[in-house]
């Protein structure tokens, strides 16, 4: 299915990223007059973590594959993190993406470690009332994930297998950089994050159960 996304055509907006995401949009579900997928994976298709890969950080170095690069959704509708957040990962939190963390206590499971499909929550730069939230869609090393999202370029869009890099001294994920599509680099900003929400209740049920 991804390999259908990635032949969709790549909508450039040359604006500066920004991470500030709220839930008034809908999430999107089907892409007019396209042959791309919806991006919502199967019920209990949620994949566990890979094992880390053991391979040298080089911020240099390109960060995918060039066979499929990280691209922005042409013809996607217009959405939020929020909503294209829960939608992807079944994780179902309502509210500002700097709420989700909060929100997530005692109701699922948090860490600071990635695994696909779960819901990176990212803060907003030198803005602690600003935030964002992406859903792991690949692990590539111990320091580099690739995420899909919404809105991170503030204008509604989708963007996929988007290279996001743990540049924190203790490789734990609490500063990370992510890649510019439109500028083919990485960002220049650092961010810091709060952690992962796993797709998990912690009272056991499905993380695709609302309540």
């Amino acid at each position: 299915m991804q390999d259908k996304w990635l032949r969709s055509a790549v909508a450039v907006f040359a604006v500066t990223a920004a991470a500030a995401c709220s839930s008034s949009r809908p999430a999107p579900i089907t892409y007019a007059n396209s042959s791309v997928s919806s991006p919502i994976p199967p019920l209990g298709q949620h994949k566990a973590a890979r094992p880390s890969i053991a391979t040298p950080l080089d911020p240099a170095s390109l960060p995918y594959d060039p066979s499929r690069p990280p691209v922005i959704l042409a013809d996607a509708p217009i959405s939020e993190c929020v909503p294209f957040a829960r939608k992807v990962s079944g994780v179902q939190i309502w509210g500002d993406a700097v709420t989700w963390w909060g929100q997530a206590e005692g109701r699922y499971v948090r860490s600071s470690h990635p695994a696909e499909g779960s819901v990176f929550v990212m803060r907003g730069y030198n803005d602690e009332r600003r935030g964002h939230v992406a859903v792991v869609s690949a692990i590539l090393s111990e320091r580099l994930i690739h995420v899909d999202h919404a809105n991170w370029l503030s204008q509604g869009e989708t963007s996929l297998n988007v290279p996001v890099i743990d540049v924190s001294a203790n490789n734990d994920w609490s500063e990370v950089r992510v890649w510019h599509i439109p500028g083919n680099h990485w960002g220049g900003r650092v961010y810091t994050t709060q952690g992962f929400i796993h797709p998990f209740r912690l009272d056991g049920a499905a993380g695709l159960i609302s309540g």
